[in-house]
């Protein structure tokens, strides 16, 4: 009984490293969707809130009022600050994953190769081997019948 190819044992973790590889990458693109609509969501509420004092133009507003405006304003631009370097490192991460997902399926791409190529060897040394039996099958047919 044959043994199996080690290259299939190969080929399976290659295979489970590229799945692997890919629910990261997945993952990674959750990830950066979901901080992305979080950075919008804050921008249009800077939006709005800016809309809101617009209104206000011609209006009597107190000083404090202002003050308190701009102090809300900062701590929203903060927060804008700080999120997109949450969607800047998602960004990276996710051309990390990225990077991580092709070479896992390039190596998997070669391992089958590898099978592919080997087993393209076996079946044209099974074919000689096929051949060499018909010719020798052909030959003892000729000499039984012998010379007419």
């Amino acid at each position: 009984m044959a043994r199996p190819d080690p290259l299939l044992t190969v080929l399976k973790l290659a295979q489970d490293a590229e799945e692997q590889a890919a629910l990261q990458l997945r993952s990674a693109q959750l990830e950066l969707g979901r901080l992305t609509q979080q950075l919008d969501a804050l921008n249009q509420y800077r939006l709005d809130y800016m809309r809101q004092l617009s209104g206000q133009e011609g209006k009597n507003i107190s000083a404090s009022y202002y003050q308190q405006f701009h102090r809300f304003i900062k701590q929203i631009d903060q927060a804008i600050s700080q999120q997109v370097q949450s969607v800047t490192g998602a960004e990276s991460q996710l051309e990390h994953r990225r990077r991580h997902w092709l070479e896992k399926q390039q190596k998997r791409k070669a391992v089958e190769l590898l099978l592919k190529h080997k087993a393209d060897k076996r079946e044209a040394k099974e074919a000689r081997q096929e051949q060499k039996l018909l010719d020798e099958f052909a030959m003892q047919q000729f000499i039984r019948k012998g010379p007419q």
